[in-house]
């Protein structure tokens, strides 16, 4: 998850709190050090954190408790509140036929961030082409072209052209059927004069309708300086902040841009065109406190399932009336791998991410991710009639299954002990009347944290 170690921090902090129905003055004290020390960990300015705690400490001291409310979920509620406040709000853009212009320096992630974006809006129902015009940076062109290639969407360059106001020229003219055009511009170690008027020659004939500046996470509280001089240069409009998978950093850099009086539009958190997410400040909170974000993986469960896709038209819903098959248990694997790195997905459970997840080792990810490619190297292995009939598989068609995929016999073993796991969940399912599963699905939004555990993108409080 983003931010891992100060998600952690904050929930231990909050956990100490559990049991308690009133706060004394000496609790509040000790929670607000512990966030104070979490957000200094995390990179953010002094002064922010200051006037953040002293602004949890007030109101946990000060304002009542809702009735039947616990003393942890007030002040988790106190908390959520305040950081929502602190990042700011997510960059208005509709989805809609437009131009985005993409600035900032050498090694920000702008070229990557392109075709994630492209890959974004087209999974919108958008038709997007990116326009490649950094002609500075040497293969910037090929990894352009390879990046929309994995995306999936039109894309425009020159490697022979030095010029890249003309690029742009040409970029517009070749992709004038996108709805979507994202122009990728040079970048450079320092923001110099030379990159300021290459920046304001492409962005005066481009006239886009939105500048984004791509911001390394890693930068953290330097992200205040450098959105200020590319504001000041061309203007911004919304930053993408890219590599939070990877930094601690990455709370100073959420802060800071908010310090300029900029938005965030999207998050970067991994390397894939797929790993890229559109900033919602409730949900990115909600996640960080361990309280899930079910609007986020609403849409992650969405767009698996639209990319499973199957040539039989096959639909999830068959399998909870009829039989289980290890053929179904592959069509949910790849529905999985379609919805990004499993711990990513796990922290928008409510109740499953955060907390439990702290438990963990930090490798178990992936273990896990590794032993679901066993198994689909396992099930190539076999047979049709055992992927519809998996109780056929004794011990002489493990061992010829098991020399067939290169695998050993215990991973076949495994791979027919979690089929029927899983059958026997889906039988439960499968008695379950409509008053039996709202009241399950009421038990889990509860266990999600306080006040409710996540209402889509309403945030965990239902505000």
């Amino acid at each position: 998850m983003v931010l891992d170690n100060l998600g952690s921090s904050l929930r231990g902090t909050l956990d100490k709190l559990q049991g308690k129905s009133r706060l004394s003055e000496e609790d509040v004290d000790e929670v607000v050090r512990e966030i104070q020390r979490s957000l200094l960990q995390a990179d953010v300015d002094v002064d922010i954190v200051m006037q953040l705690s002293d602004s949890i400490r007030t109101r946990a001291l000060e304002e009542d408790p809702p009735a039947g409310t616990s003393a942890r979920d007030h002040v988790l509620r106190i908390v959520y509140e305040e950081l929502v406040a602190l990042i700011g709000d997510s960059t208005d853009l509709p989805l809609e036929p437009q131009t985005i212009l993409l600035a900032g320096l050498q090694g920000s992630g702008k070229t990557t961030t392109a075709a994630k974006m492209a890959w974004w809006f087209s999974k919108k129902g958008l038709r997007p082409a990116v326009i490649q015009t950094d002609t500075f940076r040497p293969g910037a062109y090929e990894q352009s072209k390879q990046m929309c290639e994995r995306a999936e969407v039109q894309f425009y360059g020159d490697s022979d052209e030095e010029d890249p106001v003309e690029i742009a020229r040409r970029g517009l003219e070749e992709t004038e059927d996108a709805d979507v055009r994202i122009v990728d511009t040079s970048g450079r170690s320092g923001l110099n004069e030379e990159l300021i008027e290459e920046l304001k020659e492409i962005e005066g004939f481009v006239d886009p309708d939105r500048n984004l500046l791509v911001l390394d996470a890693a930068i953290g509280q330097g992200a205040k300086d450098q959105a200020q001089a590319f504001g000041d240069a061309v203007g911004i409009d919304g930053v993408v902040i890219t590599k939070l998978d990877g930094t601690a950093k990455g709370g100073g850099a959420l802060a800071a841009v908010n310090e300029t009086d900029s938005t965030i539009a999207f998050l970067g958190t991994g390397e894939t065109v797929q790993d890229i997410e559109r900033f919602e400040p409730n949900g990115f909170i909600s996640r960080l406190l361990g309280m899930g974000d079910l609007k986020q993986l609403a849409e992650r469960v969405e767009r698996a399932m639209q990319e499973t896709g199957d040539e039989d038209d096959w639909n999830p819903e068959d399998m909870m009336k009829g039989k289980f098959t290890l053929l179904d248990m592959r069509r949910q694997m790849q529905a999985m791998n379609n919805m990004g790195p499993l711990d990513q997905v796990l922290d928008m459970i409510p109740g499953i991410g955060g907390g439990l997840m702290d438990q963990l080792p930090d490798d178990a990810m992936d273990v896990t991710q590794g032993r679901m490619r066993d198994f689909e190297v396992v099930m190539d292995s076999m047979t049709d009639e055992e992927l519809r009939d998996p109780r056929i598989v004794g011990a002489e068609r493990t061992r010829r299954i098991a020399r067939g995929s290169g695998k050993p016999e215990e991973r076949v073993r495994e791979l027919l002990e979690q089929h029927r796991m899983m059958e026997r969940m889906i039988k439960q399912f499968q008695g379950m009347g409509d008053g039996d599963m709202q009241r399950m699905m009421k038990k889990m939004q509860q266990r999600g944290g306080g006040g409710g555990g996540g209402l889509g993108g309403l945030g965990p409080f239902g505000d």
